[in-house]
């Protein structure tokens, strides 16, 4: 069996100083690639440089870039006296354009756009007033919409980051309508909001949720679902799986989601992980 860790931010400092021998622990529990989503302009190039950095590694490492939409919150709040004024949108959009069109055929290999989307909770917290939440929401939606939109026209999928935001998210989805669509990272809901993505022609994002016995909802949910449309993640380094609380996650922990799904699903595990490889294929691999 074979394994695609679908959303890994392998350029984290915290994944840095081992990233050698974490990727060789990886080749050898047969996680062969790995699908790195980026977060902020900043990032894109560390991000875009893995590839050449891991090259004597057998794991392929593949980037995305997009603006995640903690960017925007975080540096269009109270707290650092910013108005969505000082966030250029055009400006992101244009940076964000020429960065895929310079990358997207190169050995950096860009497979989507992200990681990007909405976030509500994040929003509420990082905002004084309902005035300035409704001008974040509104800002994470313009730049989650552009991204849409660069990622239909260079015929790439999209990582979406979601809390509390599927009734913002899936008008968005349904006004662009993305030819290649896309996983919604960390899938958390019920069965009626995952099949309104899956009715799109997107695949969900499982990890270490559904190894908390608290997430009965979402175990619920992802034992329901046509397994063409399941995607295992880990989000190292952050959402390590039960048992594992306060510790840094690492991509060796996608073997502990795969068994946890195993124990979820019905189908002998041979056939999720065969079937699971072919989603990642279809999803960012074909053309």
């Amino acid at each position: 069996m074979q394994f695609t860790d679908s959303h890994c931010h392998l350029d984290f400092t915290e994944l840095q100083d081992n990233r050698s021998e974490l990727l060789s622990q990886c080749a050898q529990r047969n996680i062969n690639r790995i699908i790195v989503p980026s977060v902020n302009p900043e990032h894109w190039q560390r991000v875009l440089s893995l590839p050449s950095q891991s090259s004597n590694s057998t794991v392929k490492i593949s980037c995305c870039l997009g603006i995640h939409p903690w960017f925007l919150i975080l540096q269009d709040n109270s707290l650092n006296k910013k108005s969505a004024n000082n966030i250029d949108l055009a400006f992101n959009e244009q940076q964000l354009k020429q960065a895929v069109i310079k990358h997207k055929n190169s050995n950096n290999n860009i497979v989507a756009i992200g990681e990007c989307g909405i976030d509500v909770f994040k929003a509420k917290k990082h905002t004084e007033n309902e005035q300035a939440l409704n001008s974040n929401l509104n800002l994470q939606q313009a730049f989650f919409e552009m991204q849409l939109h660069i990622a239909k026209k260079n015929n790439l999928p999209v990582i979406i980051h979601h809390c509390q935001s599927h009734q913002l998210i899936v008008p968005l989805l349904k006004k662009v309508r993305l030819s290649r669509a896309g996983v919604i990272h960390a899938f958390s809901g019920s069965y009626q909001q995952a099949k309104a993505y899956v009715d799109l022609g997107f695949k969900l994002g499982v990890g270490g949720t559904i190894t908390y016995e608290r997430s009965q909802k979402t175990i619920n949910t992802v034992k329901r679902l046509p397994l063409s449309s399941l995607l295992l993640e880990t989000d190292a380094p952050a959402m390590p799986p039960f048992g594992q609380q306060g510790l840094v996650n690492t991509p060796l922990n996608l073997i502990t989601v795969f068994k946890a799904l195993c124990t979820i699903r019905d189908e002998p595990e041979t056939i999720i992980a065969n079937q699971i490889e072919s989603n990642v294929e279809q999803l960012f691999f074909s053309r």
